[in-house]
């Protein structure tokens, strides 16, 4: 069942403390100023130069050795066939619930994916842009379940995917604005041209329609695109607070902009603002994460866990 959460008896994942995991980086030394760290961590979600060094440098590492194996399997493939195709972008899937720190996470590997030695070129999507826009979603009823599955145009996700798997050059992806809290204007959609890596955010990435299955339909799912995929894991517990912290730093900044869609909120008091918060969760994002997200989380090929500092405290990475 989709909903149950499995926890595997003899697992196929090694875990890995962070003590640990610091000690595999072979070849990263960059330094990160601390403008770079502001660039790079979303609000609320502390960054600093020991987490790249001691979580990213080493899953750089890791994944630049599945990247290297990529590559010589298209050499291969090429010398197999006959052929001189050229080499398609190695996919990145990172998933995990709302305020989890997927968004950083994904910029920071995009950062730290480029300093290979190789130099890839690394694009960054995530999968808002592929939310239907607003008044779609009113006019299905459904835009108090935005952030479901059923929410997303998965078709045109999954069109975009297998443009880029399929060599197509420059691809348009729709651009979502979470100021307006909708998706932006045709004329406004973000290009990707021949990445060498393209890295997918999004909270229900690894989902699978199992309605769909179960009724004998032909489903092609999002991550059947990735080559390697990333789930960002906190607790529930953690996971509240800081959606909490979070909507009160924003009721404080962007909610106070006239042109938020929810400057409503700006002029609530404290308690007010966390009321709010916790109601938005409870009807929203928490059985979105219960029945659509974490059931996901053992379909991914490496685990971040979250300590309640929004630092990593331990990795699983699933055995080969």
């Amino acid at each position: 069942m989709q909903n149950e959460q499995y926890t595997p008896i003899d697992s196929p994942f090694t875990s890995i403390k962070r003590e640990d995991w610091k000690k595999l980086n072979g070849h990263f030394t960059h330094t990160f100023a601390q403008q770079d760290l502001d660039q790079l961590h979303a609000l609320n979600e502390p960054l600093n130069a020991e987490e790249i060094e001691d979580v990213y440098f080493p899953l750089s590492h890791l994944l630049g050795i599945h990247i290297e194996r990529f590559h010589d399997l298209h050499k291969r493939s090429n010398l197999f066939f006959q052929k001189n195709e050229s080499r398609l972008p190695f996919i990145i899937g990172i998933a995990g619930s709302v305020a989890v720190g997927k968004s950083t996470t994904a910029r920071v590997l995009q950062r730290v994916l480029a300093l290979l030695p190789t130099k890839p070129k690394v694009d960054l999507v995530t999968t808002d842009g592929f939310l239907y826009p607003n008044k779609e979603l009113n006019e299905k009823g459904i835009m108090n379940r935005k952030g479901f599955p059923e929410s997303y145009d998965a078709k045109k996700l999954i069109q975009f995917l297998s443009a880029i798997k399929s060599g197509v050059g420059s691809v348009s992806v729709p651009v979502y604005s979470h100021l307006a809290y909708d998706v932006l204007p045709d004329d406004q959609q973000q290009i990707i041209d021949h990445p060498d890596i393209l890295i997918v955010e999004g909270i229900n990435v690894l989902q699978v329609n199992s309605q769909r299955a179960k009724k004998g339909h032909n489903s092609v799912f999002v991550s059947d695109f990735f080559d390697y995929s990333i789930y960002v894991h906190a607790s529930e517990k953690n996971l509240l607070e800081w959606y909490t912290n979070r909507f009160e730093s924003l009721r404080n900044t962007a909610f106070q902009d006239p042109a938020s869609f929810f400057h409503r909120y700006a002029n609530m008091n404290t308690k007010e603002s966390v009321q709010m918060a916790h109601q938005i969760w409870n009807e929203i994002n928490k059985p979105n994460l219960e029945h659509n997200i974490l059931p996901t989380r053992y379909r991914a090929d490496l685990i971040l866990e979250k300590g309640s500092h929004h630092f990593v405290k331990n990795i699983k990475v699933r055995k080969i």
